[in-house]
């Protein structure tokens, strides 16, 4: 029998609407308006492609592991879509390991796991570009495997209360970079502390540009900037205060304290400012070398105490 062809045309509506509401949710694929109930959901959907998740506004115990493909997850408003404590695989909200990830406006908190590391994003592999989020009273901000053919490249965002290191374990840091090929940290600011380091890295390059270090309010902190094996690139135009309550406060940036992997000649550090705290008088050393490599330091703006450099 033929079906007329209004009768036909309400059923495709129908079926459509059917669809969009079986379709909906607070992740949204920006691609095909796709909507899912869970970020997992969303990332599985995506898969091996390419594909950007909208996150709308909202707190979410959520998680997700991309296994492949290039996913942009991106907060409808920024600073309005937090993730809370939920954790993949005992290692973070983003454990990430396809070809490559940007995260745009999230907040991260409270990640806690069992062997200390919990983090917002676990970078296992590819490229990873972080813009104007927030990593918060968690254990580590983000956390890398090795992956020298790829590039981090993090730019105005915070990272607050991050790092530990008690329970005898191994220290977590605001940031803690394995062997990658470059890390680009520009435009954002670290700030209290718990532990550890703000930045360590043992990428091949690095280049750290206008950044905000502010320890007066961290607690049991190590070094600002730590070049755990060495690296090329340039430390620029950062303003690091070094706060009262620290674990080791005899340095500010280290170059290759665990060890010589790379050239460090080809570092240059200028530009930045170093300082303590209000009503702190110590002895500090602005780049301490664990090397014989010739690190070029221009002109800083260095306080009472602070040493320019020595070998170690």
């Amino acid at each position: 029998m033929k079906m007329p062809a209004i009768a036909l045309t309400v059923l495709v509506a129908l079926g459509s609407t059917a669809l969009a509401q079986q379709r909906s949710g607070p992740f949204t694929i920006a691609e095909s308006g796709a909507g899912y109930g869970s970020l997992a959901d969303a990332v599985n959907a995506i898969g091996a492609g390419t594909g950007t998740i909208v996150i709308a506004p909202g707190t979410y115990r959520d998680c997700a592991v991309q296994l492949g493909g290039t996913i942009t997850y991106r907060a409808a408003t920024p600073g309005t879509a937090v993730f809370d404590g939920g954790i993949c695989e005992e290692k973070a909200a983003l454990v990430l390991r396809g070809r490559a990830a940007r995260v745009e406006g999230i907040v991260f908190q409270n990640m806690r796991v069992p062997d200390g590391n919990g983090s917002g994003i676990r970078l296992e592999q590819g490229d990873l570009d972080v813009t104007n989020a927030m990593f918060r009273n968690s254990e580590e901000g983000i956390l890398t495997h090795d992956d020298p053919a790829h590039a981090i490249r993090i730019d105005q965002s915070t990272f607050q209360r991050l790092g530990r290191c008690d329970r005898d374990l191994s220290c977590a840091h605001s940031i803690y970079v394995g062997h990658y090929g470059s890390l680009t940290v520009t435009r954002s600011r670290f700030e209290a502390g718990n532990g550890g380091h703000y930045v360590k890295s043992r990428a091949n390059r690095v280049k750290i540009d206008d950044n905000s270090f502010d320890d007066s309010k961290g607690r049991l902190t190590n070094y600002m900037i730590d070049l755990s094996n060495g690296s090329a690139g340039a430390i620029t135009g950062n303003e690091m205060v070094q706060g009262k309550d620290k674990d080791n406060w005899s340095a500010f940036i280290t170059v290759a304290p665990e060890g010589r992997e790379r050239d460090s000649s080809a570092l240059s550090v200028s530009g930045n400012s170093a300082s303590f705290a209000p009503g702190i008088q110590r002895q500090s050393t602005f780049v301490a070398n664990w090397t014989d490599d010739a690190v070029r330091i221009g002109q800083n703006k260095l306080a009472a105490g602070v040493k320019i450099t020595d070998r170690r």
